[in-house]
Protein backbone atom coordinates (compact mmCIF):
# COMPACT_ATOMS: atom_id res chain seq x y z
CA UNK A 1 0.00 0.00 0.00
CA UNK A 2 1.28 3.85 -0.57
CA UNK A 3 2.32 5.32 1.95
CA UNK A 4 1.24 8.95 0.79
CA UNK A 5 -0.46 10.22 -2.39
CA UNK A 6 -0.41 9.07 -5.67
CA UNK A 7 0.05 10.10 -8.85
CA UNK A 8 0.40 8.14 -12.80
CA UNK A 9 2.40 8.58 -15.00
CA UNK A 10 2.12 8.25 -18.54
CA UNK A 11 4.91 7.51 -21.09
CA UNK A 12 2.42 7.18 -24.55
CA UNK A 13 5.20 6.05 -26.76
CA UNK A 14 5.39 5.33 -30.46
CA UNK A 15 4.48 1.92 -29.97
CA UNK A 16 2.39 1.30 -26.80
CA UNK A 17 1.19 3.34 -23.35
CA UNK A 18 2.26 2.83 -20.36
CA UNK A 19 0.89 4.34 -16.96
CA UNK A 20 2.83 3.97 -13.70
CA UNK A 21 1.32 4.34 -10.31
CA UNK A 22 3.51 5.92 -8.25
CA UNK A 23 3.80 6.68 -4.50
CA UNK A 24 5.11 10.13 -4.15
CA UNK A 25 6.20 10.33 -0.63
CA UNK A 26 9.27 6.96 -1.82
CA UNK A 27 8.89 7.22 -5.51
CA UNK A 28 7.62 3.38 -5.42
CA UNK A 29 6.11 1.97 -8.43
CA UNK A 30 3.24 0.48 -7.26
CA UNK A 31 2.02 -0.74 -10.70
CA UNK A 32 2.49 -0.63 -14.56
CA UNK A 33 -0.31 -0.77 -16.72
CA UNK A 34 0.00 -1.39 -20.73
CA UNK A 35 -1.40 -0.90 -23.89
CA UNK A 36 -0.89 -1.15 -27.46
CA UNK A 37 -0.86 0.71 -30.07
CA UNK A 38 -0.33 0.23 -33.76
CA UNK A 39 1.81 2.15 -36.80
CA UNK A 40 0.99 1.90 -40.32
CA UNK A 41 2.59 2.96 -43.38
CA UNK A 42 5.46 2.30 -45.74
CA UNK A 43 8.41 3.91 -47.67
CA UNK A 44 9.02 6.63 -45.13
CA UNK A 45 5.15 6.89 -43.98
CA UNK A 46 4.39 6.45 -40.31
CA UNK A 47 1.20 7.03 -38.80
CA UNK A 48 -1.46 6.45 -36.46
CA UNK A 49 -4.41 7.11 -35.53
CA UNK A 50 -4.51 9.31 -32.23
CA UNK A 51 -7.63 8.08 -30.97
CA UNK A 52 -5.50 4.62 -30.33
CA UNK A 53 -3.64 6.56 -28.16
CA UNK A 54 -6.34 7.75 -26.41
CA UNK A 55 -7.82 4.50 -26.54
CA UNK A 56 -4.49 3.10 -24.93
CA UNK A 57 -4.13 5.45 -21.89
CA UNK A 58 -7.25 4.55 -20.73
CA UNK A 59 -6.77 0.89 -20.75
CA UNK A 60 -3.17 1.33 -19.18
CA UNK A 61 -4.50 3.06 -16.56
CA UNK A 62 -7.32 0.52 -16.00
CA UNK A 63 -4.61 -2.06 -15.84
CA UNK A 64 -2.38 -0.44 -13.59
CA UNK A 65 -5.54 -0.21 -11.04
CA UNK A 66 -6.11 -3.65 -11.56
CA UNK A 67 -2.75 -4.78 -10.56
CA UNK A 68 -2.69 -2.29 -7.53
CA UNK A 69 -4.74 -2.34 -4.33
CA UNK A 70 -4.95 1.64 -4.74
CA UNK A 71 -8.36 2.94 -4.64
CA UNK A 72 -9.51 5.43 -7.43
CA UNK A 73 -9.48 8.03 -4.47
CA UNK A 74 -5.36 8.00 -3.89
CA UNK A 75 -5.15 9.37 -7.11
CA UNK A 76 -3.91 13.39 -6.92
CA UNK A 77 -2.58 14.38 -10.16
CA UNK A 78 -2.21 12.60 -13.59
CA UNK A 79 0.70 13.71 -16.51
CA UNK A 80 1.49 12.63 -20.20
CA UNK A 81 4.68 12.32 -21.53
CA UNK A 82 4.28 11.72 -25.24
CA UNK A 83 6.26 10.91 -28.30
CA UNK A 84 7.84 14.32 -29.65
CA UNK A 85 7.00 16.01 -32.81
CA UNK A 86 4.25 14.00 -34.13
CA UNK A 87 1.68 16.42 -35.38
CA UNK A 88 -2.10 16.16 -35.17
CA UNK A 89 -4.60 18.22 -36.82
CA UNK A 90 -7.87 17.85 -35.63
CA UNK A 91 -11.95 19.44 -36.47
CA UNK A 92 -13.49 22.45 -34.65
CA UNK A 93 -15.10 18.79 -32.66
CA UNK A 94 -11.89 17.99 -31.03
CA UNK A 95 -11.91 14.91 -33.44
CA UNK A 96 -8.61 13.87 -35.56
CA UNK A 97 -8.85 14.82 -39.67
CA UNK A 98 -6.57 12.27 -40.39
CA UNK A 99 -4.17 9.83 -38.87
CA UNK A 100 -1.24 11.67 -36.99
CA UNK A 101 2.24 11.85 -38.86
CA UNK A 102 5.00 10.17 -36.61
CA UNK A 103 8.20 11.51 -35.30
CA UNK A 104 10.08 8.97 -37.96
CA UNK A 105 7.77 9.78 -40.74
CA UNK A 106 10.48 10.75 -43.31
CA UNK A 107 8.41 11.66 -46.26
CA UNK A 108 8.75 15.22 -44.99
CA UNK A 109 12.62 15.51 -45.68
CA UNK A 110 12.09 17.58 -48.72
CA UNK A 111 10.03 20.14 -46.71
CA UNK A 112 12.58 20.35 -43.96
CA UNK A 113 15.13 21.03 -46.21
CA UNK A 114 12.81 23.94 -48.31
CA UNK A 115 12.30 25.68 -45.19
CA UNK A 116 15.94 25.97 -44.19
CA UNK A 117 16.86 27.38 -47.54
CA UNK A 118 13.28 29.83 -47.20
CA UNK A 119 15.02 31.08 -43.74
CA UNK A 120 18.57 31.88 -45.88
CA UNK A 121 20.50 29.49 -43.74
CA UNK A 122 20.58 26.58 -41.22
CA UNK A 123 22.24 29.33 -38.27
CA UNK A 124 19.33 31.12 -39.03
CA UNK A 125 16.51 28.21 -37.48
CA UNK A 126 18.99 27.87 -35.15
CA UNK A 127 19.35 31.67 -33.56
CA UNK A 128 15.66 31.50 -33.83
CA UNK A 129 14.73 27.54 -32.44
CA UNK A 130 17.63 26.13 -31.06
CA UNK A 131 17.36 23.49 -34.06
CA UNK A 132 17.35 23.38 -38.14
CA UNK A 133 14.43 21.69 -39.48
CA UNK A 134 14.59 17.79 -40.21
CA UNK A 135 12.15 15.72 -41.34
CA UNK A 136 11.53 14.69 -37.56
CA UNK A 137 10.44 17.86 -36.54
CA UNK A 138 6.85 19.02 -36.20
CA UNK A 139 7.41 22.16 -38.66
CA UNK A 140 8.51 19.86 -41.76
CA UNK A 141 5.27 17.85 -41.15
CA UNK A 142 2.90 20.39 -41.00
CA UNK A 143 4.42 22.03 -44.34
CA UNK A 144 4.42 18.32 -46.35
CA UNK A 145 0.68 18.76 -45.50
CA UNK A 146 -0.49 21.87 -46.58
CA UNK A 147 1.49 20.58 -50.19
CA UNK A 148 0.11 17.19 -50.03
CA UNK A 149 -2.89 17.35 -48.25
CA UNK A 150 -4.02 20.98 -48.66
CA UNK A 151 -7.79 20.25 -48.23
CA UNK A 152 -6.99 18.83 -44.58
CA UNK A 153 -4.54 21.65 -43.66
CA UNK A 154 -6.92 24.21 -44.33
CA UNK A 155 -9.98 22.25 -42.57
CA UNK A 156 -7.54 21.95 -39.24
CA UNK A 157 -9.53 23.80 -36.50
CA UNK A 158 -6.51 23.05 -34.14
CA UNK A 159 -3.04 21.65 -34.44
CA UNK A 160 -1.64 19.72 -32.15
CA UNK A 161 1.46 17.20 -30.63
CA UNK A 162 0.73 13.49 -29.33
CA UNK A 163 1.36 14.71 -25.39
CA UNK A 164 -0.92 17.94 -26.16
CA UNK A 165 -3.37 15.88 -27.46
CA UNK A 166 -3.74 13.35 -24.76
CA UNK A 167 -3.90 16.40 -21.99
CA UNK A 168 -6.63 18.36 -23.82
CA UNK A 169 -8.91 15.07 -24.00
CA UNK A 170 -7.54 14.69 -19.89
CA UNK A 171 -8.62 18.50 -18.78
CA UNK A 172 -10.53 19.93 -21.63
CA UNK A 173 -7.20 22.71 -22.00
CA UNK A 174 -5.54 23.45 -24.98
CA UNK A 175 -1.99 23.38 -23.66
CA UNK A 176 1.73 21.97 -24.21
CA UNK A 177 5.23 22.72 -22.19
CA UNK A 178 8.08 24.44 -23.41
CA UNK A 179 9.75 20.75 -23.55
CA UNK A 180 7.76 19.48 -26.01
CA UNK A 181 6.75 22.60 -27.99
CA UNK A 182 10.73 23.11 -28.28
CA UNK A 183 10.63 19.93 -30.75
CA UNK A 184 7.96 21.85 -33.57
CA UNK A 185 10.86 24.64 -35.04
CA UNK A 186 7.74 27.07 -34.43
CA UNK A 187 8.92 27.65 -31.01
CA UNK A 188 11.69 30.18 -29.69
CA UNK A 189 13.67 28.77 -26.78
CA UNK A 190 15.61 31.37 -26.56
CA UNK A 191 12.28 33.98 -25.68
CA UNK A 192 9.87 30.48 -24.44
CA UNK A 193 7.02 32.00 -27.13
CA UNK A 194 5.65 30.86 -30.59
CA UNK A 195 7.60 32.39 -32.76
CA UNK A 196 4.92 34.62 -34.95
CA UNK A 197 7.05 35.40 -38.11
CA UNK A 198 8.06 31.55 -38.33
CA UNK A 199 4.30 30.68 -38.24
CA UNK A 200 3.40 33.10 -40.65
CA UNK A 201 6.21 31.07 -43.19
CA UNK A 202 4.40 27.93 -42.41
CA UNK A 203 0.84 29.58 -43.52
CA UNK A 204 0.19 27.96 -39.76
CA UNK A 205 -2.28 30.78 -37.55
CA UNK A 206 -1.70 30.92 -33.96
CA UNK A 207 -5.14 30.61 -32.89
CA UNK A 208 -4.76 26.53 -34.19
CA UNK A 209 -1.99 26.30 -31.32
CA UNK A 210 -2.25 25.70 -27.85
CA UNK A 211 -1.37 27.52 -24.92
CA UNK A 212 2.32 27.15 -23.46
CA UNK A 213 2.47 27.05 -19.65
CA UNK A 214 5.73 27.67 -18.05
CA UNK A 215 6.97 24.29 -17.05
CA UNK A 216 5.97 20.53 -17.70
CA UNK A 217 4.84 20.63 -13.88
CA UNK A 218 2.51 23.07 -14.29
CA UNK A 219 -1.36 22.59 -12.73
CA UNK A 220 -3.37 23.24 -16.16
CA UNK A 221 -6.69 21.94 -15.23
CA UNK A 222 -8.31 18.69 -13.27
CA UNK A 223 -10.04 15.35 -15.31
CA UNK A 224 -13.46 16.07 -16.90
CA UNK A 225 -16.33 13.99 -16.15
CA UNK A 226 -15.54 12.12 -19.33
CA UNK A 227 -12.15 11.44 -18.86
CA UNK A 228 -12.60 10.71 -15.34
CA UNK A 229 -15.30 8.45 -15.87
CA UNK A 230 -13.35 6.86 -18.95
CA UNK A 231 -10.06 6.25 -16.36
CA UNK A 232 -12.54 5.50 -13.52
CA UNK A 233 -10.87 8.63 -11.70
CA UNK A 234 -12.70 10.64 -9.37
CA UNK A 235 -13.38 14.36 -11.76
CA UNK A 236 -11.14 16.10 -9.33
CA UNK A 237 -7.76 14.92 -10.16
CA UNK A 238 -5.10 17.23 -10.95
CA UNK A 239 -3.70 17.24 -14.61
CA UNK A 240 -0.19 18.44 -15.09
CA UNK A 241 0.96 20.20 -18.80
CA UNK A 242 3.12 17.18 -19.15
CA UNK A 243 6.08 17.51 -21.46
CA UNK A 244 7.85 14.93 -24.40
CA UNK A 245 9.54 12.14 -23.54
CA UNK A 246 12.89 12.58 -24.01
CA UNK A 247 11.75 15.66 -21.43
CA UNK A 248 10.52 13.41 -19.29
CA UNK A 249 13.09 10.91 -19.24
CA UNK A 250 15.22 13.65 -17.86
CA UNK A 251 13.18 14.82 -15.06
CA UNK A 252 12.76 11.00 -14.11
CA UNK A 253 16.52 10.93 -13.82
CA UNK A 254 16.68 14.05 -11.66
CA UNK A 255 18.47 15.98 -14.21
CA UNK A 256 18.14 19.85 -13.89
CA UNK A 257 20.63 22.99 -15.85
CA UNK A 258 22.90 23.51 -12.68
CA UNK A 259 25.70 23.77 -14.58
CA UNK A 260 27.47 23.40 -18.01
CA UNK A 261 26.07 20.21 -18.17
CA UNK A 262 24.31 17.40 -16.40
CA UNK A 263 24.81 13.86 -16.75
CA UNK A 264 24.84 13.02 -20.35
CA UNK A 265 22.93 10.43 -21.36
CA UNK A 266 22.45 7.72 -23.89
CA UNK A 267 18.77 5.90 -24.22
CA UNK A 268 18.84 2.63 -26.48
CA UNK A 269 15.44 2.35 -27.59
CA UNK A 270 13.50 2.18 -31.14
CA UNK A 271 15.59 5.24 -31.76
CA UNK A 272 18.76 5.93 -29.95
CA UNK A 273 19.00 9.51 -28.38
CA UNK A 274 21.41 11.60 -26.26
CA UNK A 275 20.94 14.58 -23.91
CA UNK A 276 22.00 16.61 -21.18
CA UNK A 277 20.89 19.09 -18.68
CA UNK A 278 22.48 22.83 -19.05
CA UNK A 279 21.71 25.76 -18.30
CA UNK A 280 23.28 26.96 -21.66
CA UNK A 281 21.43 27.65 -24.94
CA UNK A 282 23.37 25.04 -27.21
CA UNK A 283 23.53 25.99 -31.09
CA UNK A 284 24.56 23.34 -33.69
CA UNK A 285 23.05 22.15 -36.93
CA UNK A 286 23.78 18.63 -35.68
CA UNK A 287 21.97 19.22 -32.49
CA UNK A 288 18.43 19.79 -31.63
CA UNK A 289 18.42 22.65 -28.99
CA UNK A 290 15.56 21.63 -27.10
CA UNK A 291 13.99 22.88 -23.83
CA UNK A 292 13.96 20.64 -20.86
CA UNK A 293 10.52 20.47 -18.76
CA UNK A 294 12.13 22.37 -15.91
CA UNK A 295 12.76 25.83 -18.31
CA UNK A 296 16.40 24.88 -18.30
CA UNK A 297 17.54 23.22 -21.86
CA UNK A 298 17.91 19.73 -22.85
CA UNK A 299 20.39 19.59 -26.20
CA UNK A 300 20.00 16.25 -28.13
CA UNK A 301 20.87 13.97 -30.97
CA UNK A 302 19.02 11.51 -32.54
CA UNK A 303 19.47 8.28 -34.22
CA UNK A 304 16.45 6.98 -35.87
CA UNK A 305 18.02 3.27 -36.40
CA UNK A 306 18.58 1.47 -32.91
CA UNK A 307 17.14 -1.28 -31.12
CA UNK A 308 14.58 -1.75 -33.96
CA UNK A 309 17.08 -2.21 -36.37
CA UNK A 310 19.30 -4.44 -34.60
CA UNK A 311 16.57 -6.66 -33.99
CA UNK A 312 15.37 -6.65 -37.85
CA UNK A 313 19.20 -7.64 -38.59
CA UNK A 314 18.96 -10.36 -35.40
CA UNK A 315 15.67 -11.30 -37.09
CA UNK A 316 16.67 -11.59 -40.69
CA UNK A 317 19.78 -13.78 -39.36
CA UNK A 318 17.44 -16.07 -37.45
CA UNK A 319 19.25 -15.21 -34.31
CA UNK A 320 18.64 -13.73 -30.73
CA UNK A 321 19.77 -10.27 -29.69
CA UNK A 322 22.09 -11.95 -27.37
CA UNK A 323 23.74 -14.12 -29.68
CA UNK A 324 26.36 -11.10 -31.39
CA UNK A 325 29.97 -11.87 -31.32
CA UNK A 326 32.20 -8.73 -32.23
CA UNK A 327 32.14 -7.37 -35.93
CA UNK A 328 35.40 -9.18 -37.11
CA UNK A 329 36.21 -6.45 -39.60
CA UNK A 330 32.79 -5.85 -40.87
CA UNK A 331 30.85 -2.78 -40.93
CA UNK A 332 27.36 -2.13 -41.17
CA UNK A 333 25.64 0.95 -40.91
CA UNK A 334 21.81 -0.28 -39.86
CA UNK A 335 20.03 2.68 -41.81
CA UNK A 336 17.00 0.70 -42.04
CA UNK A 337 14.70 3.90 -41.96
CA UNK A 338 17.20 6.55 -43.03
CA UNK A 339 18.83 8.65 -40.52
CA UNK A 340 18.20 11.68 -38.46
CA UNK A 341 21.89 12.42 -37.24
CA UNK A 342 23.70 12.07 -39.13
CA UNK A 343 21.28 13.63 -41.72
CA UNK A 344 20.43 11.47 -44.24
CA UNK A 345 16.54 10.78 -44.53
CA UNK A 346 16.53 8.81 -47.37
CA UNK A 347 19.83 6.61 -46.10
CA UNK A 348 19.47 2.68 -46.49
CA UNK A 349 21.33 0.04 -45.06
CA UNK A 350 25.16 -0.46 -45.90
CA UNK A 351 27.28 -3.26 -45.61
CA UNK A 352 31.03 -3.69 -46.30
CA UNK A 353 33.71 -6.26 -45.10
CA UNK A 354 32.12 -9.51 -46.32
CA UNK A 355 34.46 -12.59 -46.54
CA UNK A 356 33.62 -16.37 -46.70
CA UNK A 357 34.67 -16.75 -43.04
CA UNK A 358 31.86 -14.12 -41.84
CA UNK A 359 29.50 -15.86 -39.20
CA UNK A 360 26.17 -14.99 -38.30
CA UNK A 361 26.67 -13.45 -34.96
CA UNK A 362 29.37 -11.62 -36.48
CA UNK A 363 27.10 -9.64 -38.56
CA UNK A 364 24.57 -9.15 -35.49
CA UNK A 365 27.42 -7.59 -33.81
CA UNK A 366 28.49 -5.40 -36.53
CA UNK A 367 25.26 -4.02 -36.33
CA UNK A 368 25.35 -3.66 -32.43
CA UNK A 369 28.57 -1.85 -33.44
CA UNK A 370 26.92 0.36 -36.48
CA UNK A 371 24.32 2.23 -33.92
CA UNK A 372 26.19 2.78 -31.53
CA UNK A 373 28.62 4.22 -32.92
CA UNK A 374 25.64 6.21 -34.33
CA UNK A 375 24.50 7.09 -30.73
CA UNK A 376 27.97 7.69 -29.47
CA UNK A 377 28.75 9.78 -32.92
CA UNK A 378 25.77 11.85 -31.65
CA UNK A 379 26.87 12.38 -28.26
CA UNK A 380 30.25 13.77 -29.31
CA UNK A 381 28.11 16.44 -31.47
CA UNK A 382 26.08 17.32 -27.81
CA UNK A 383 29.46 17.69 -25.93
CA UNK A 384 31.47 20.21 -28.65
CA UNK A 385 27.91 22.05 -28.89
CA UNK A 386 28.15 22.83 -25.04
CA UNK A 387 31.25 23.94 -25.17
CA UNK A 388 33.20 20.78 -24.05
CA UNK A 389 36.01 18.90 -25.68
CA UNK A 390 34.52 15.21 -26.15
CA UNK A 391 38.36 13.89 -26.24
CA UNK A 392 39.68 15.66 -22.97
CA UNK A 393 40.20 13.24 -20.38
CA UNK A 394 37.96 15.03 -17.72
CA UNK A 395 34.85 14.83 -20.37
CA UNK A 396 35.82 11.18 -20.88
CA UNK A 397 35.66 10.25 -17.12
CA UNK A 398 32.05 11.50 -17.33
CA UNK A 399 29.61 8.91 -16.49
CA UNK A 400 27.09 7.43 -18.88
CA UNK A 401 23.50 6.85 -18.10
CA UNK A 402 22.54 4.08 -20.08
CA UNK A 403 18.67 3.74 -20.53
CA UNK A 404 16.29 2.52 -22.69
CA UNK A 405 15.17 -1.36 -23.58
CA UNK A 406 18.69 -1.91 -24.89
CA UNK A 407 20.23 -0.87 -21.59
CA UNK A 408 18.96 -4.12 -20.27
CA UNK A 409 20.81 -6.17 -22.65
CA UNK A 410 23.75 -7.60 -22.51
CA UNK A 411 25.25 -6.82 -25.72
CA UNK A 412 23.84 -3.78 -26.27
CA UNK A 413 25.57 -2.41 -22.80
CA UNK A 414 28.94 -4.17 -23.33
CA UNK A 415 29.00 -2.50 -26.86
CA UNK A 416 28.50 1.32 -25.41
CA UNK A 417 31.23 0.18 -23.19
CA UNK A 418 33.78 -0.87 -25.26
CA UNK A 419 33.24 1.64 -28.31
CA UNK A 420 32.96 4.79 -25.83
CA UNK A 421 36.13 4.04 -23.42
CA UNK A 422 33.57 5.90 -20.59
CA UNK A 423 32.44 4.62 -17.03
CA UNK A 424 28.42 3.41 -17.12
CA UNK A 425 25.68 4.19 -15.14
CA UNK A 426 22.75 1.70 -15.59
CA UNK A 427 19.77 3.35 -13.51
CA UNK A 428 17.48 0.42 -11.66
CA UNK A 429 14.67 2.40 -12.49
CA UNK A 430 13.59 0.74 -15.91
CA UNK A 431 10.44 3.18 -16.70
CA UNK A 432 11.80 6.56 -16.59
CA UNK A 433 9.60 8.62 -18.84
CA UNK A 434 6.38 7.41 -16.77
CA UNK A 435 8.42 8.08 -13.63
CA UNK A 436 9.30 11.65 -14.85
CA UNK A 437 5.42 12.04 -16.11
CA UNK A 438 4.76 11.11 -12.66
CA UNK A 439 7.12 13.40 -10.73
CA UNK A 440 5.67 16.30 -13.21
CA UNK A 441 1.73 15.38 -11.88
CA UNK A 442 3.21 15.19 -8.16
CA UNK A 443 4.65 18.67 -8.95
CA UNK A 444 1.24 19.61 -10.19
CA UNK A 445 -0.86 18.19 -7.66
CA UNK A 446 1.40 19.34 -4.31
CA UNK A 447 2.75 22.90 -5.61
CA UNK A 448 6.95 21.32 -5.60
CA UNK A 449 9.56 21.04 -8.16
CA UNK A 450 9.57 18.15 -10.69
CA UNK A 451 13.02 17.52 -10.60
CA UNK A 452 13.62 17.91 -6.83
CA UNK A 453 11.34 15.02 -6.47
CA UNK A 454 12.83 12.92 -8.77
CA UNK A 455 15.70 13.28 -7.24
CA UNK A 456 14.22 12.22 -3.78
CA UNK A 457 12.79 9.28 -5.53
CA UNK A 458 16.52 8.31 -6.45
CA UNK A 459 15.07 6.88 -9.72
CA UNK A 460 18.75 7.80 -11.09
CA UNK A 461 20.69 5.47 -9.12
CA UNK A 462 21.97 2.63 -10.40
CA UNK A 463 24.53 -0.07 -11.50
CA UNK A 464 28.23 1.96 -11.95
CA UNK A 465 30.47 -0.12 -14.43
CA UNK A 466 33.92 1.32 -14.94
CA UNK A 467 35.36 1.98 -17.99
CA UNK A 468 37.15 -0.29 -20.36
CA UNK A 469 39.70 0.25 -23.18
CA UNK A 470 37.88 1.83 -26.18
CA UNK A 471 38.13 -0.56 -29.28
CA UNK A 472 39.86 2.19 -31.61
CA UNK A 473 39.85 0.38 -34.14
CA UNK A 474 36.61 -0.71 -34.69
CA UNK A 475 35.60 3.01 -33.96
CA UNK A 476 37.86 4.37 -36.90
CA UNK A 477 36.99 1.40 -39.03
CA UNK A 478 33.50 2.35 -39.06
CA UNK A 479 34.22 6.27 -38.83
CA UNK A 480 36.36 5.63 -42.35
CA UNK A 481 33.24 4.03 -43.85
CA UNK A 482 30.79 6.91 -43.36
CA UNK A 483 33.07 9.36 -44.05
CA UNK A 484 33.58 8.19 -47.72
CA UNK A 485 30.47 6.95 -48.27
CA UNK A 486 28.74 9.49 -50.19
CA UNK A 487 24.74 10.09 -49.16
CA UNK A 488 23.69 9.11 -52.80
CA UNK A 489 25.10 5.75 -52.25
CA UNK A 490 23.17 5.44 -48.68
CA UNK A 491 19.82 5.88 -50.61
Amino acid sequence: MPTGPVVIGVDSSTQSTKAALVDTETGALLALGRAPHTVGGAEGARETDPEEWWTALTRAVADALRQSAVPPAAVTGIAVAGQQHGLVVLDAAGRPLRRALLWNDTRSAPQAAALTDALGSPGAWLARTGSVPVASMTAAKWQWLREIEPRTAAGAAAVRLPHDFLTERLCGTAVTDPGDASGTCWYDTGRAAYDHELLALLGLDPALLPAVAPTGGTRVGTLTPAAADALGLPAGVTVAAGTGDNMAAAVGLGLGGAGLLDRPVVSLGTSGTVFAATRTRPASPGIAGFAAADGSHLPLGCTLNCTLAVDRIAALLGLDREDATRGDGLVLLPYLDGERTPDLPHATGLLTGLRHATTPQALLGAAYEGAVFTVLRALDELLAACGLDPAAPSVRELPLRLIGGGARGRVWTDTVRRLSGRPVVVPAATELVALGAAALAGAAANGVDPVALATVWGAGAGRELDPVEQDEDTWQRIAGVLAHAAPTLLG
